[in-house]
């Protein structure tokens, strides 16, 4: 939100504009709950942790996960009328990707990676939003697997969002990866990169992710028809 300072996430704790005062930045703003979700980082979890607020952690793994975090935290903040008024606008956006992907005439099998080294898979809800884009994930999600893994899946598109980089992944990695040079998607150069809260992040960002999917695994579709369903929702509105 505007006007509001940033100081990183679970995953990089320290301010943007100054590393050093992270915690203390933290502090001087006299929170009464840190709330905290998915990606965490170990070192960084350790110095919430060291504060002394109480921490809510959260772990989602599903689309279902998510809205119930969400509505956790309306209980929380005394907004569930409002948790509820987004987690129905999510669905109906996710509904409207869903019917698009509809017009598809196959389902593309698809790879979506959480970070290269080790490699792991983006997380479950991201094969969720695969399939309401109108893919099949092959590999299983929000694990570490293999070259020889995702070799063997034969994937017809991957997805590049790694954790924490913002739009900094590297299609050119999985394009030069020796290992998937068989790989109809390193074939056909269909790799792709999608800024990482876009899938990593549990929350809204999610149905703008589900968006950015179907234009990756459907162009052909995304193009024209989620043009003319957001001039519609307009109007609607």
């Amino acid at each position: 939100m505007k006007g509001l300072p940033e100081l990183g996430d679970c995953w990089s704790l320290e301010a943007k504009e100054n590393a050093a005062e992270d915690a203390a930045t933290m502090m001087k703003l006299r929170p009464t709950l840190i709330v905290g979700s998915v990606p965490f980082k170990a070192e960084t979890v350790q110095k919430i942790l060291e504060l002394p607020i109480p921490f809510l952690a959260l772990n989602p793994r599903s689309l279902a996960d998510v809205n119930a975090d969400i509505r956790l935290l309306g209980q929380i903040a005394n907004a569930s009328a409002q948790a509820e008024a987004l987690i129905r606008e999510m669905e109906r956006k996710f509904d409207r990707v869903r019917q698009i992907a509809k017009h598809a005439n196959r389902r593309p099998r698809v790879y979506c990676e959480a970070w290269p080294h080790p490699r792991i898979s983006s997380p479950p809800w991201v094969a969720e939003l695969v399939n309401i884009a109108g893919g099949n994930m092959q590999v299983r999600a929000g694990e570490r697997v293999s070259d020889e893994d995702v070799a063997s899946a034969d994937p017809e598109v991957i997805v590049l969002a790694w954790a924490a980089t913002g739009e900094k992944s590297k299609p050119k990695q999985a394009l030069e990866n020796s290992a998937w040079k068989d790989v109809s998607a390193v074939r056909e150069r269909k790799v792709y990169a999608i800024r990482d809260e876009l899938l990593n992040t549990p929350g809204p960002s999610l149905v703008c992710g589900a968006e950015e999917l179907l234009r990756v695994i459907h162009p052909e579709l995304a193009a024209d028809r989620l043009g003319r369903e957001e001039k519609r929702g307009r109007r609607g509105n």
